[in-house]
């Protein structure tokens, strides 16, 4: 994880926490039932941001190990989740998160994995996981072209967002998991999320994205500008909804 990709959204937490979507229960119930590991487990959640992975799995009595190396965030999710006996905050990150050897069942990365160096996170991985445990790599997959909405809105980034395609989780694609996991094979399951907007809660959930133009930013103003012409035509009832697929992928490193 370089320094930069540490740092993207400590200007952004406010955001952050307010319009990021959470995981369907279904993709815990996945977890619990599928992977047939122990009960209560004991995760790693790796970058691990202001805790919204988190949060489910401590509410069905797992331990989570938060593992975040953003202060902002960090101290978002301490905020939220320190009254739970068992979470657990680190400073660390994927290449070094500062848990013991074979100490955890499943190392989860929720909408963090594009960060990670990868080749060095999965060695990290191998060394603090028990024999049968699993690595799940998961994402809120934004349908991008399955309302006039959501095509809309990703005109809107493909114009005025400043290294969206660079940055964009998509670009882990099936070679570079089957890399990862290999030699092992590894599975894939897909869950439907929605979330749906009134203006202010989607002109957050816009802002909160690494990739959008800071505030003294000369692109910030038209974006938003672009964002409420969005909005307008597309609303109902005040409101819009966000499409995903929640796509996770799953799999044992030994």
């Amino acid at each position: 994880m370089s320094a930069d990709s540490t740092q993207r959204f400590s200007d952004r937490v406010e955001h952050y926490v307010r319009s990021r979507p959470n995981y369907p229960t279904a993709f815990y119930e996945f977890l619990e039932k599928d992977l047939q590991l122990p009960s209560p487990m004991a995760v790693a959640d790796i970058g691990s941001g202001t805790g919204i992975s988190a949060r489910p799995l401590l509410e069905r009595g797992h331990i989570v190990h938060a593992i975040e190396p953003n202060q902002p965030m960090r101290e978002a999710a301490e905020k939220l989740l320190s009254h739970h006996p068992k979470f657990h905050s680190i400073n660390g990150t994927a290449e070094s998160t500062g848990l013991s050897n074979c100490s955890v069942d499943l190392v989860l990365a929720a909408q963090a994995f594009h960060w990670f160096d990868r080749a060095k996170a999965r060695l990290e991985f191998e060394r603090i996981l028990k024999p049968s445990g699993y690595v799940v790599l998961v994402w809120n997959e934004r349908r991008t072209d399955s309302t006039p909405f959501l095509r809309e809105y990703e005109q809107l980034l493909q114009n005025y967002a400043t290294d969206y395609n660079t940055v964009r989780h998509e670009n882990i694609d099936a070679a570079a998991l089957a890399a990862f996991f290999a030699p092992n094979p590894y599975a894939t399951r897909s869950f439907i999320n929605a979330q749906h907007f009134d203006y202010q809660g989607l002109e957050s959930r816009l802002l909160s994205s690494s990739y959008t133009p800071a505030a003294h930013d000369p692109r910030r103003a038209p974006l938003l500008a672009e964002l409420r012409r969005i909005f307008d035509r597309h609303q109902q009832g005040g409101h819009v909804n966000f499409e995903y697929d929640t796509r996770a992928h799953y799999g044992q490193l030994t």
